[in-house]
């Protein structure tokens, strides 16, 4: 996945038993189609080329099941390493907060939520009979994509919307080589883990 026309959609399928989501270009065009098998300890995800599922272009795999810490490997269909993403277990507790690793085990991203109230309020709200139902439109996080130097990448933020869940991120620096697949792989995942949120 390079040199994407920015910014990418990522709108997940409704009423589906299986998360599934598709993700297009600025003009509609498709990135990829990502499904994730259902009832699995570990998570299991396959990133195919479009929603006919002919062609499988990444697979993303759990190191482990049920733990805030857990590790998400990326290999292409050829089976070759492309990075990594990290969930930081009790940072995530506030804060959403994600780690990408490249092929390398060399720290490449740092993947953070903007406002962590948004996650406090959305909890609280959830909670109450009809007011629930609407906190999908009203309460929207976002995410900073940073470079370990503090250089911002990327910004992924969810889109006002009461059934389903969508997602729009945004290029706003040159990447780097490799840097591009790491990231849109993560973002992906994250949002697999994010997704029930606002």
């Amino acid at each position: 996945m390079k040199n994407l026309n920015y910014p990418l959609t990522i709108k997940f399928k409704f009423g589906v038993i299986n998360p599934q989501f598709s993700v297009v270009d600025a003009g509609g065009l498709p990135v990829a189609f990502v499904k994730q098998k259902a009832f699995k300890l570990k998570e299991d995800i396959s990133v195919f080329r479009g929603e006919a599922q002919t062609d499988l272009r990444f697979k993303i795999k759990a190191d482990r099941w049920l733990d805030y810490n857990a590790s998400y490997s990326f290999t292409d269909a050829g089976g070759k390493d492309c990075g990594r993403l990290v969930r930081k277990g009790r940072k995530s507790l506030w804060k959403a907060e994600y780690e990408l690793y490249d092929e390398n085990d060399k720290p490449d991203l740092v993947i953070k939520e903007a406002n962590g109230w948004v996650k406090v309020v959305d909890h609280f709200l959830g909670e109450i009979p009809i007011l629930g139902m609407f906190t999908g439109y009203f309460l929207n996080p976002s995410y900073n994509v940073t470079r370990p130097n503090g250089t911002q990448v990327a910004t992924l933020h969810k889109k006002p919307d009461l059934v389903s869940r969508a997602f729009e991120l945004e290029k706003n620096a040159t990447f780097e080589e490799g840097e591009e697949t790491r990231l849109v792989l993560g973002i992906m995942m994250m949002v697999l883990l994010e997704r029930a949120r606002g």
